[in-house]
């Protein structure tokens, strides 16, 4: 097999395995091809608490973590906190060959370097740009605090032998400003548990005597947009004149008081529902009442250049999307979205409409967003891609890079999306899983892709 016994350690600090899908989706893959694979990960609130658990073969290691409240200096203790406990464990996983470091936080680097001075190597899975990732979500401009960031993603890019980018955006800033090589950049898309996406019959009950229902399903933080979808709701009701639509808005975080009072504000609070969390079986039987379905993410560094999560789990519902124009929601989502102009609140009102009235159309885009995710943007294709990039970092050879599955538009020029670097070790520089998120938040969290 490929691994050859190889053993690989996945250190992520996001979220807890396997509630965290893509990096269970790897360690699988991986388990798959060969490889023993350990995971050390944050416990969660509600699943995933043992401290030590041994899953479909697959060794993970939890540590306690409280997630940050507040601005940035919260994310320092939370993200130094949880560097001391990954080191403390790592001391008792005992020789690897590979150590997988998923982030934010890009600390991580100081742990590789004391593993590859015992001949392991280093392979950086970039799940967000933290620098894009500070500015959209802290709004404090480029000060010391996000010179810092970006001197620690360069130091990540220099330690790493190989990169994984969660899409084409994400590869042209470790060719830029990572100063990597082609062959040492592998494109991982993340991908939906197809098996979870599966329609059941519609739940009357949910439209509340109306005909048609949207529905957000993700992250609610600062960056996520739920504020523009409630005012784009707002204006849907108002400029439009239509009443005769129920929202679902299913998922947690940091903002979720905020958004519940901000519907509240709008007067949509008898139009509105807000979940929190919900089981997978909730969440398919929402998805499956939706008409439409709603990506209100607002054009930000962050998220022009992020894969959403909740954009491929829509597509493998089957389901039409609304979202803003955004470079990498145009490339994962193609024919099955429609595309407000950036944060134009009244053209997203707009593109409801056309999509309530036209059944025709939402069929057609239900079934290309099937096709897609089903087809060229499969786990299938990404697995593969991190087999080769495991292969790559171990071998030292040079491993031909697959062309990306998620080429299925025109692509734009994305490295211009992506500040360069400068040449002062600690100078200027942001991706998409909402950091310090844990299970008490969205049934599913947003990652560059995921990014998720």
């Amino acid at each position: 097999m490929a691994g050859n016994g190889k053993h690989a350690l996945i250190l992520v600090e996001n979220l807890s395995v396997p509630f965290d899908r893509r990096v269970w989706q790897e360690s699988l893959a991986l388990r798959e091809a060969g490889w023993e694979v350990s995971v050390i990960c944050p416990r969660g609130t509600k699943r995933d608490t043992e401290a030590y658990a041994e899953i479909q073969g697959v060794r993970i290691y939890r540590y306690p973590l409280k997630a940050a409240v507040g601005g940035p200096l919260g994310y320092l203790q939370e993200y130094g906190t949880a560097l001391w406990h990954s080191y403390r464990l790592a001391r008792k996983v005992g020789k690897v060959d590979v150590v997988h470091a998923c982030n934010p936080p890009d600390l991580f680097f100081l742990l590789g370097k004391r593993f590859k001075r015992r001949g392991a190597r280093f392979i950086f899975d970039q799940h967000d740009l933290v620098p894009e990732l500070y500015l959209s979500r802290f709004e404090r401009g480029k000060d010391a605090l996000y010179r810092a960031v970006c001197w620690l993603e360069r130091q990540t890019y220099r330690t790493a032998d190989v990169v994984i980018a969660t899409n084409e955006s994400y590869r042209a800033a470790a060719l830029s400003r990572g100063g990597k090589r082609p062959e040492e950049v592998f494109v991982v898309r993340s991908a939906p548990a197809v098996e979870r996406f599966r329609e059941v019959p519609v739940d009357p009950t949910i439209r509340r005597d109306k005909p048609y229902v949207l529905c957000y399903l993700g992250v609610m933080g600062p960056q996520d947009g739920v504020d523009y979808a409630l005012r784009s709701l707002a204006k849907l009701r108002d400029e439009q004149g239509r009443t005769d639509w129920h929202a679902v808005f299913v998922g947690g975080g940091d903002t979720f008081d905020q958004m519940v009072a901000l519907a509240g504000e709008l007067g949509l609070a008898d139009q509105v529902e807000f979940t929190g969390r919900v089981s997978d079986e909730d969440l398919v039987r929402y998805l499956s009442a939706a008409d439409v379905c709603l990506s209100p993410d607002p054009l930000n560094p962050l998220n022009d250049v992020s894969t959403m999560n909740k954009v491929m789990e829509y597509m493998a519902m089957g389901k039409p999307i609304v979202s803003f124009e955004l470079r990498e929601a145009r490339v994962s989502a193609g024919e099955a979205a429609v595309y407000a102009p950036a944060n134009d609140e009244s053209q997203f009102a707009k593109l409801i409409v056309a999509l309530l009235d036209d059944p025709e159309a939402r069929r057609r885009m239900g079934e290309i967003g099937r096709e897609r995710v089903f087809g060229p943007l499969s786990w299938e294709h990404s697995a593969r891609s991190l087999v080769a990039a495991y292969a790559a970092a171990v071998g030292g050879a040079s491993v031909p890079r697959q062309r990306d599955a998620g080429a299925g538009v025109a692509r734009p020029d994305v490295t211009a999306a992506v500040p360069q670097p400068r040449q002062s070790p600690v100078e200027d520089k942001h991706g998409q899983v909402a950091a310090g998120v844990d299970d008490a938040d969205a049934a599913v969290a947003d990652q560059p892709a995921e990014g998720a």
